[in-house]
């Protein structure tokens, strides 16, 4: 699975940029503020139809400008597609594959499967569960329409549901209906527990023999599905919580308050590991998803490394250049030392200067 080509337009601080990207390794080099990361912005969003970066549509858009478009061209087992978004201030985007539109955003999901690696994603241990949930879920969503339409479905639920708790307030003879709303968070809601479980045991069995690379074989991490409920105790938890519930005006049981657990020597790293054994973990746990994905579609997946080389030690650069030889890569980083250090080969380099991409014919070994 490889990106072919990308095309922007007022996309971020582009104006027009055009570039074919190599199956290979792809590196992205400049200074910091320059572009780099909008590049690989705008190829996860036309992947999953949002930014990595958590930014509202309106702010992709180049300033002073209405609107903005995205071309890539993509090929998955050899069948190519082609992927347009349209980005508008005040309106919602519009998508087309193969120049005809789709309805749903979630209908994107699954035509080009992304792994993106951050140094934000260096933090995902040591920051909230809201985080974590959410690493779970863009990765389940492009894996399975089940849990895409489950997930949907769960979350529009549960926003009625909070909403008919509030008005419980001022009418308290809409209590009677919530027997309704429980049917329906418990009927989505178990798909949800289910398919985050299994994920979470195939990803466990993966990161145990990853890990063990990145810190030398001297800590064991385990990794474990927290969820709020089981599938089976749900829909008596929730109705043994609408007292509680109907005070705090807020459903208090369910999938979204789930979590992702982290021990080494049976401690939590996520409150008492060191930032070393965290960080390490969030690599095990990012390295781990690759290898799922290729287990889940037969296929590997375009991998996104937005500047993550320099928050790593030497050891573990090594260790991570060592896995990117079946995967399409497209990298970015402020200096090229690191890859002249690991004797790194690079297919395509590219040099990125306020918003104008250059394309360096230089081979690094």
């Amino acid at each position: 699975m490889i990106v072919e080509s990308l095309e922007l337009k007022n996309f971020r601080n582009y104006e027009e940029l055009h570039i074919e990207l190599s199956p290979g390794t792809n590196i992205f080099y400049g200074d910091n503020a320059q572009g780099k990361t909008n590049v690989l912005e705008s190829i996860f969003l036309a992947c999953t139809s949002k930014s990595y970066r958590i930014a509202h549509d309106r702010d992709l858009i180049r300033f002073s400008e209405e609107e903005s478009h995205i071309k890539m061209n993509v090929r998955k087992k050899n069948i190519p597609y082609r992927i347009d978004m349209h980005l508008k201030k005040n309106k919602p985007k519009g998508i087309a594959i193969d120049e005809i539109p789709i309805h749903k955003a979630s209908e994107l999901f699954g035509i080009a499967n992304v792994v993106c690696f951050s140094p934000e994603d260096l933090s995902l241990i040591k920051e909230g569960p809201a985080l974590r949930r959410r690493f779970m879920d863009l990765e389940l969503c492009q894996l399975s329409k089940v849990y895409l339409y489950n997930l949907t479905r769960y979350n529009k639920t549960l926003n009625q549901r909070n909403k008919l708790l509030k008005d419980i307030v001022f009418k308290p003879s809409l209590a009677d209906t919530l027997s309704v709303w429980d049917d329906a968070l418990v009927q989505y809601g178990q798909k949800v527990i289910e398919l985050r479980r299994e994920f979470l045991n195939d990803l466990s069995e993966i990161i145990s023999k990853i890990h063990p690379e990145l810190s030398g074989g001297t800590e064991k991490l385990e990794i474990s599905y927290e969820a709020n409920v089981t599938a089976e105790k749900f829909m008596d938890s929730l109705q043994r919580s609408h007292d509680q519930e109907m005070k705090q005006h807020l459903t208090l049981v369910g999938p979204h308050r789930d979590d992702i657990g982290f021990r080494i020597n049976n401690q939590d790293i996520r409150k008492y590991g060191s930032q070393g054994q965290q960080r390490t973990a969030a690599l095990a746990l990012k390295l781990s998803e690759i290898e799922l994905v290729y287990r889940r579609i037969d296929d590997h997946p375009i991998l996104l490394l937005d500047d993550v080389l320099s928050e790593l030690d030497s050891k573990r650069q090594t260790f991570l250049l060592n896995l990117l030889k079946d995967t399409q890569n497209i990298i970015t980083c402020t200096g090229l030392d690191d890859f002249v250090h690991h004797r790194f080969h690079i297919d395509d380099l590219f040099h990125v200067q306020n918003g104008t991409i250059t394309k360096n014919e230089i081979e690094l070994h």
